[in-house]
């Protein structure tokens, strides 16, 4: 690949569909929730309302997508790679763990209409509705031609990567991994007659070099290599030592070129380490949690659509740059000017721990590289 050619990847933390999001779609699933709660996802639609007013019904599939797709026309990212926090299924198996998402496979276009390339999987939603759950999903996911690394029908698909091409003969490499520490039940572990999660057994040297060796086996020269780590609790700025160790490693060790990490219900700190970019928490894109109380100091619903531009011969990060919207009414609507504020002095706040500053271009934010 020649050294000119600059990729530019869209990449985001969770994306859930699911739940109340799927109930205002075209299709919907059973709204029967087992939740101690809620026992509708329709309940869901309703706080969503009470907090900010009415929401249409039978949406079209642009329609959750709202200023995101005006933004995503704009850049016209090589790659879009998002992580995809819901099972797509029919499935009434549902898994005994209170919390369950799931969206209707007729509801799949809502993925293309942002034309999103790959659904990272590895994640502890997407066996909400069991092993058959899984399958529909896997299924449905590919036969809308979207491409899904991190789960799979054996340990093999699930550790395998999503190839994705890109301009210039290249390719991305998505690996995605699923940690305990985001509440990943071990038995959703892939086995190798065992449909399930690419689960790490923890942040170890031995589990860098089993990544490293999936790596090496797969890629090419010209090739783009992401991990994406589904990793951590839901709230806290916190990054962890062995998360910053871990990712570290991936790069030293295992070649990596972006750590893509997600699982935070919120924006946490960016690295750039020699070169090459950490998203520790790319928290929510998409969700339905309008209205429910708690950890409001988090500002959960400000999220972030990263843009990460890199040297398509070297792998080394050229510009990351975020634009900032808002979900309201399962809707992504741009942010007021004091809310775009805050996010991004909160941003600054935790990059700085890192070296890095956060600066304002237009209604977008850029991370400042060294």
């Amino acid at each position: 690949m020649s050294e000119e050619v600059l990729l530019t990847l869209f990449l985001c933390g969770d994306v859930m569909t699911g739940r109340g999001v799927d109930q205002i779609l075209p299709r919907s699933c059973h709204p029967r929730l087992y939740e101690p709660g809620a026992a509708s996802a329709l309940d869901y639609v309703a706080l969503a309302e009470r907090a900010n007013g009415p929401i249409p019904r039978a949406v079209d599939y642009n329609y959750v997508w709202g200023e995101a797709r005006a933004v995503l026309a704009r850049v016209r990212p090589d790659a879009s790679i998002v992580n995809l926090e819901t099972s797509i299924t029919t499935s009434e198996e549902a898994a005994p763990k209170g919390i369950n998402y799931r969206m209707h496979p007729g509801n799949v276009p809502v993925l293309r209409a942002a034309g999103i390339d790959c659904c990272v999987l590895a994640n502890n939603h997407v066996l909400d509705w069991s092993e058959a759950g899984l399958i529909e999903t896997l299924d449905a996911l590919a036969a809308a031609g979207i491409r899904s690394a991190g789960a799979g029908r054996n340990l093999p698909a699930a550790s395998a990567p999503a190839l994705l091409p890109v301009r210039g003969d290249g390719r991305v490499l998505v690996f995605a991994f699923g940690a305990p520490d985001s509440g990943i039940p071990r038995s959703w572990a892939a086995e190798p007659a065992k449909p399930g999660v690419h689960l790490l057994p923890d942040f170890s040297p031995a589990t860098v070099e089993r990544v490293a060796a999936l790596v090496q086996g797969s890629r090419r020269r010209g090739d783009i290599a992401v991990a994406s780590v589904h990793w951590g609790a839901n709230w806290g700025f916190q990054v962890p030592e062995d998360h910053q160790r871990f990712a570290h490693a991936l790069i030293d060790r295992a070649g990596i070129d972006v750590v893509h990490g997600h699982s935070s219900h919120h924006p946490k700190a960016i690295e750039v380490y020699r070169g090459r970019p950490i998203l520790y928490g790319c928290g929510e894109l998409l969700d339905d949690y309008e209205g429910i109380r708690g950890y409001e100091e988090y500002r959960s619903d400000l999220v972030l659509m990263y843009f990460l531009t890199l040297n398509g011969a070297t792998g080394q990060l050229a510009r990351l740059s975020m634009t900032p919207l808002q979900v309201r009414n399962f809707r992504l609507v741009p942010p007021s000017a004091s809310d775009r504020a805050w996010l991004r002095q909160t941003l600054e706040r935790e990059c700085r721990r890192f070296g890095h500053a956060v600066t304002l271009e237009d209604d977008a934010f850029a991370l400042e590289l060294a």
